[in-house]
């Protein structure tokens, strides 16, 4: 039986021309039309609840699009609906009207939105700020302005007072305070941390995700390095640099796909991931080979592209869905309202460049080769980045949120994330079909009741081999703590060339209680070529497999694997393809996740070993499923590190 075919409404945009980047903007802008209040301020897309009020989400509606509008705008062209924000900008901030937004409080989520509209001020003037009447423009720069004097999140959300100052000064505003934005650059440069990379927030923090680039402060440097430079050249060029420096890891996050690594919060905003890419072009920063400007191009309309072709990103009307690449609310944090995933327009910051700009001249070229098949150790994230053998994804100990986030252990806590596969959240927490346990070590005191994984990582760090500039990375190391007599110890060894797709970890317990363990490979999509659930197979064809000691599930999407290897003293586990519970998956709905499982009795102070191989390879482009020979591979094992078997020994 045929399975009816649901395509994305921007399927057919090639998204290779700046005309067709434009088109697909117009395609996400003018859906928000039906929307949007008679006032133009507000843009009401459901009704899911935030823990913030649902004007502040109706203003997240109107105002995360004009990320996309005010480039638009300055790179020339018109949109034609243009007028409904010149409008909103109107209504919402007059404070005896019926849409009015409501003067900022302290931490006040208006404060977030404030950032897109500064940049629009900041580079669509004569468009979003010329055309209103003076009294409008008054109670414009006053709304704005009243951020100056509240309290701020000490994390990113300063450079969202910096963007509205910015808009400010850009249009002549009174109110625009430039004691005030230094004060905030000097504070967020102190998130500094070096090779390009900068914190989440001060000292202690450790976050390293999308908002330490594409989503917030990379972004935003780098828009300001182009729109201060005036003003702070030496500040400006300082932004240019780290970003120089940032490229040349952050290029690790993306596969050749288009895709970035799914790793931390706020995933639903997308193609907002690889806008990193955009700002580069936007700020005119060039960078040496291999990121030449037809690689920066490539990187970034291979994204665009990616989301272009997800249908479940979409809604039939061409709104966004809250989720990643389908509905799921499961993933979301508590700050994600419909309106939310329209910080996508970041992307598109590319439009505010004309043609001629080197940008849109250079031919698009594919991600670099000289990058291909490479491991590289990112010593500021505590991340191995991978793309041996065709499959990107990472390796990750030592971050976690500073703060309370829905789902943390998943987003910050796993042991790799996959830029094919995804990574899972929980459902439930009473078995291990609703814990989506992919790459994570789970562990159970009470015969798997509820499950607890890694989610406050300690002592974590690369450990190398040699010293200077000939040093070689080994491997990742870090210790969690599930409860007060019990550690783990573990060990993230990448892929080695003679075995590309598989990866070690090698975990050493020490408990002073019964303990239940399972622990999952990747994800993979679940359905056979029929649609319905994966059977078991021996062979290469789409199915499940299972033995004592390792498991397996080979589908559309690739195959996934896990196995026991039973080295060096290390206990032999039972396997099992399971099948975990719907949506738990960022990437799919129905997902098979190969698992090993065991119980360890108190060691006291004896530790249990665990080796297990990893193996990962996901489709290509087009083609359905592993390409041909995959078994071969699958076939081999990895071996264990010399210095790790004398460890256990």
């Amino acid at each position: 039986m045929a399975l009816f075919n649901i395509q994305s409404p921007f399927i057919s945009n090639p998204i290779e021309t700046r005309e067709d980047v434009k088109a697909f903007l117009i395609g996400l802008l003018d859906p928000l039309a039906p929307h949007t209040s008679p006032g133009g301020a507000r843009v009401h897309l459901g009704y899911t609840g935030t823990h913030y009020d649902d004007i502040a989400a109706q203003l997240e509606g109107f105002s995360r699009p004009i990320w996309g509008l005010a480039s638009l705008l300055a790179g020339g062209d018109e949109y034609a609906g243009t007028e409904r924000w010149v409008k909103g900008f109107e209504s919402g901030t007059d404070p005896n009207g019926d849409e009015f937004w409501g003067y900022m409080r302290d931490k006040d989520q208006r404060m977030v939105e404030c950032s897109a509209i500064g940049f629009a001020l900041a580079v669509a003037q004569h468009k979003l700020w010329d055309p209103l009447p003076e009294h409008a423009k008054h109670n414009f720069e006053k709304w704005l302005a009243s951020m100056n004097d509240k309290e701020m999140p000490n994390t990113n959300w300063l450079w969202f007072r910096v963007f509205a100052n910015l808009g400010l000064t850009k249009v002549g505003s009174p109110l625009g305070s430039k004691e005030r934005m230094k004060k905030d650059l000097d504070h967020l440069d102190t998130f500094y941390i070096g090779d390009g990379w900068s914190r989440d927030g001060p000292e202690g923090v450790v976050q390293l995700d999308y908002y330490s680039s594409s989503f917030a402060i990379q972004f935003a440097q780098l828009a300001y390095s182009k729109l201060a430079q005036e003003d702070e050249p030496e500040r400006c060029e300082e932004f240019r640099n780290r970003a120089k420096k940032f490229a040349f890891d952050f290029v690790h996050y993306f596969d050749d796909e288009g895709r970035g690594i799914t790793f931390g919060r706020s995933l639903t905003y997308r193609a907002a991931m690889s806008s990193f890419w955009g700002a580069l072009a936007f700020a005119n920063v060039s960078l040496p080979a291999p990121l030449t400007w037809g690689v920066i191009k490539g990187l970034q309309l291979r994204n665009l592209r990616y989301w272009a072709h997800q249908p479940g990103a979409y809604y039939p009307d061409g709104t966004f869905t809250i989720g990643y690449c389908y509905p799921n609310h499961n993933m979301t944090e508590n700050y994600n309202s419909p309106g939310s995933p329209y910080w996508f327009c970041k992307a598109f910051a590319v439009l505010a460049l004309p043609e001629t700009h080197p940008f849109w001249a250079a031919k698009e070229e594919p991600f670099p080769e000289a990058l291909r098949n490479t491991t590289k150790f990112l010593e500021k994230p505590l991340h191995i980045a991978t793309n041996l053998g065709g499959h990107t994804f990472l390796l990750s100990s030592g971050q976690q949120c500073s703060y309370p986030v829905k789902q943390s252990a998943a987003k910050y806590g796993k042991l790799a994330y996959s830029s094919a596969f995804g990574y899972s959240v929980p459902v439930g927490s009473l078995t291990l079909e609703e814990l989506g346990g992919d790459n994570t070590l789970a562990l159970s005191d009470d015969a798997g009741e509820v499950w607890k994984c890694r989610r406050e990582t300690k002592e974590a760090r690369i450990e190398w081999q040699g010293e200077g500039e000939g040093r070689k990375g080994k491997w990742l190391r870090s210790m969690w703590y599930p409860w007060k007599d019990v550690e783990i110890e573990t060990w993230l060894v990448p892929p080695h060339a003679d075995t590309p797709l598989w990866h070690l970890r090698i975990h050493r317990i020490k408990t002073g209680r019964k303990l239940w363990s399972a622990e999952g490979g990747f994800a993979i999509y679940g359905q056979g070529p029929n649609g319905r659930a994966l059977e078991p197979s021996t062979g290469e064809e789409f199915g499940t497999f299972e033995n004592a000691k390792e498991a397996r599930a080979a589908s559309k999407a690739g195959v996934s694997a896990i196995a026991e290897l039973g080295q060096g003293g290390s206990v032999q586990r039972r396997a099992k393809a399971l099948r975990t519970d719907a949506n738990t998956n960022l990437m799919v709905p129905r997902a098979v996740l190969p698992t090993l499982m065991d119980e360890h009795e108190p060691t006291g102070e004896k530790s249990v070993w665990l080796i297990t191989a990893v193996f990962g390879l996901p489709a290509i482009g087009e083609q359905e499923g592993a390409k041909p020979g995959w078994e071969k591979e699958w076939q081999k094992r990895p071996n264990v590190p010399e210095e790790l078997l004398k460890l256990m020994a």
